[in-house]
């Protein structure tokens, strides 16, 4: 869903309900194969991660919902992940190149927002459980690997309690994600695009 204001452009993308398709052995034939030497299926079979890194390319802002399925982000928001980091698109690769041969291809200038959301509690930086929560960390460095290392984030933990360490952390949550939006918005004096993808809640 696109929803275009002024010089304001948003699309929403449920990741949840409607996830990509999972990369295969095909996949990556087609996508390690040279765009001038692809057959039309190896065309098809990467259409719709084209469309995904196409969006991705051309926001400013990506706001990613990703709540922590066990300990981790959801298959299908792995499955978005897998789909645009793209050789010859996200990221380069040349096994000659000196040094590491992969470098990103993403411009630097984008920022990624991570939304999650925990059933426990104690997943922060420098708390009892934060070396269990793997969402931000695998999230930020899938991102890091294409060129996005701006990140900012908020979280709601407590889910599974359901009681008033819940709704504080909702409302916690909320104020942060109020600051953080506009600080953004004060940095994007030209916004053009936000791009907002966002995964299925907590059960």
């Amino acid at each position: 869903m696109t929803i275009a204001d002024g010089n304001t452009r948003l699309r929403y993308r449920d990741i949840g309900a409607m996830p990509p398709a999972p990369v295969t052995g095909a996949w990556i034939h087609a996508a390690f194969t040279p765009a001038e030497r692809r057959e039309p299926w190896m065309n098809e079979v990467l259409k719709e991660s084209d469309e995904l890194v196409d969006e991705l390319l051309s926001a400013d802002i990506i706001v990613a919902g990703v709540p922590m399925y066990n300990f981790g982000p959801p298959a299908q928001f792995k499955a978005y992940i897998d789909n645009i980091v793209r050789v010859g698109r996200t990221f380069g690769f040349d096994r000659s190149r000196s040094g590491a041969p992969y470098w990103p291809l993403v411009d630097s200038g984008k920022r990624l927002v991570i939304l999650s959301s925990r059933g426990d509690y104690g997943y922060g930086p420098g708390e009892h459980a934060a070396g269990q929560n793997h969402v931000e960390s695998s999230v930020k460095t899938a991102f890091a690997y294409i060129g996005i290392t701006d990140v900012h984030g908020a979280a709601v933990e407590f889910d599974e309690f359901a009681d008033q360490r819940l709704k504080d952390s909702i409302a916690q949550a909320e104020i942060a994600v109020d600051g953080l939006a506009k600080k953004l918005l004060v940095r994007s004096e030209s916004l053009q695009n936000v791009d907002a993808y966002s995964s299925t809640a907590v059960q």
